[in-house]
């Protein structure tokens, strides 16, 4: 085994029913970046309260000129989610690989990447951008052997990435479908654990 086999770039975190923190309660998280220096991850099912695509170009003083709108309308159902509590105030896209800039996209996988300028909400909002998106609002973050701590201590599961589930799938069954693509019935899991 190499050591990118035992780190998690790419893969999908489900909280388990024993994390005691509330903000990663029911989160999946897609897995930005992992190695002996930490972890990266954006939670992928939990929506902002209270902000919608056109509210944060309007914080952000990026609307489009009045004939670029069109594009926009397609787009008014565009969630703004949480990424997790690190640096909340930043924005995070996680997105197709249709869309790159150079020095501003991390590609993740051979169909996913993360861009975390501006520039890739200007250019969604003309209908330049990437043909699915995710925009997240801070992320969540491990320091060395954080994560790795978290998993020995049953506190997520982890499976492949599914695209589908990440872009498609409506944010309030992301949850019980990221379970199911490992085979468990959420009615299973318990909130305590223990060793043999």
């Amino acid at each position: 085994m190499n050591d990118s086999d035992k780190f998690l770039d790419g893969q999908l975190l489900i909280a388990m029913p024993t994390i005691s923190d509330p903000r990663f309660h029911r989160s999946v998280i897609f897995m930005c970046a992992h190695s002996g220096d930490g972890a990266m991850g954006i939670i992928i099912n939990q929506k902002a309260a209270n902000i919608d695509f056109r509210e944060l170009l309007e914080q952000l003083e990026i609307l489009p000129a009045p004939q670029d709108r069109g594009h926009l309308d397609g787009n008014d159902n565009l969630n703004v989610h949480v990424g997790g509590p690190v640096e909340t105030g930043r924005g995070f896209v996680l997105h197709s690989s249709d869309y790159f800039v150079d020095e501003s996209t991390l590609p993740i996988s051979e169909s996913i990447s993360l861009t975390a300028t501006v520039d890739i909400l200007r250019s969604i909002a003309t209908g330049q951008g990437p043909e699915n998106s995710l925009l997240a609002l801070g992320y969540a973050g491990w320091g060395p052997g954080q994560l790795e701590s978290e998993l020995l201590t049953n506190g997520w599961l982890n499976c492949p990435v599914d695209f589908d589930l990440i872009f498609k799938c409506d944010v309030d069954t992301k949850y019980e479908q990221a379970l199911a693509t490992l085979g468990v019935d959420p009615s299973h899991l318990v909130s305590h654990w223990g060793s043999a």
